[in-house]
C-alpha cells in the first residue's frame, strides 16, 4: 500500500491527486493507494480516502505502507522517515495557491539533496518518482535520527550555502 499524506493545513492540494489518478489510470501505479486529502477539493476516483485521519491512524497508515508520499512538510516527512520508510516528497507551490510561500522547495531540496527523499517539484515529475522506487533504482540514504535536531540542522545548512545562489 501506498500512503499519501498533505496534513491538515487549510490549503488544498488537486494538482497531487489528479496526478496519482492519471498515474493509476495509466497504469504506472498498481499499488492500493490511502490518502490523505485534508482540504483538497477534488475526489480520487481510483482510491480510497479520508479528509482528516488521528495522528494514530496516521502513523498506522505509515506503517502498513510501503513507501509515502508527503507534501513537503517536514513533520510529515520526518514520521515517514523516523518509521523506516521511503518518501517522496511533493512539494506545494505558492503559485497554485497551494500554501501561502514556497518554502517546501527549500525543505524538499534539503531533504532531496542529503538522499533522504525523492523530491518533486513539478507534477510531471512524480511519474519518474514512483518508477525509480517501483523499480528499487531511487538510491535512497536510510534516515538514522540521533539528533532530533538534525533535520533542522540540515535545513538551515542547506539554506545558508544556497541562499546567496
Amino acid at each position: 500500500m501506498i500512503f499519501v499524506t498533505v496534513g491538515s493545513r487549510n490549503y488544498p492540494f488537486d494538482r497531487l491527486f489528479i496526478e496519482l489518478d492519471k498515474l493509476c489510470e495509466e497504469g504506472i501505479i498498481k499499488d492500493k493507494i490511502f490518502a490523505q486529502i485534508g482540504t483538497t477539493t477534488y475526489k480520487p476516483k481510483h482510491y480510497e480516502y479520508k479528509d482528516f485521519i488521528s495522528q494514530e491512524e496516521f502513523l498506522e497508515k505509515v506503517k502498513e505502507s510501503r513507501y509515502v508520499i508527503s507534501h513537503g512538510a517536514s513533520g510529515s516527512i520526518m514520521k515517514a522517515l523516523n518509521a523506516d520508510k521511503k518518501v517522496i516528497a511533493v512539494t506545494r507551490l505558492e503559485k497554485y495557491g497551494e500554501h501561502i510561500n514556497d518554502h517546501q522547495i527549500q525543505n524538499n531540496e534539503a531533504f532531496g539533496t542529503n538522499g533522504y527523499v525523492l523530491p518533486v517539484f513539478e507534477m510531471g515529475e512524480l511519474k519518474e518518482a514512483i518508477i525509480k522506487i517501483e523499480e528499487g533504482k531511487d538510491n535512497l540514504k536510510k534516515w538514522e535520527n540521533k539528533d532530533p535536531m538534525a533535520i533542522q540542522k540540515i535545513i538551515d545548512k542547506f539554506i545558508q550555502e544556497n541562499w546567496e545562489k
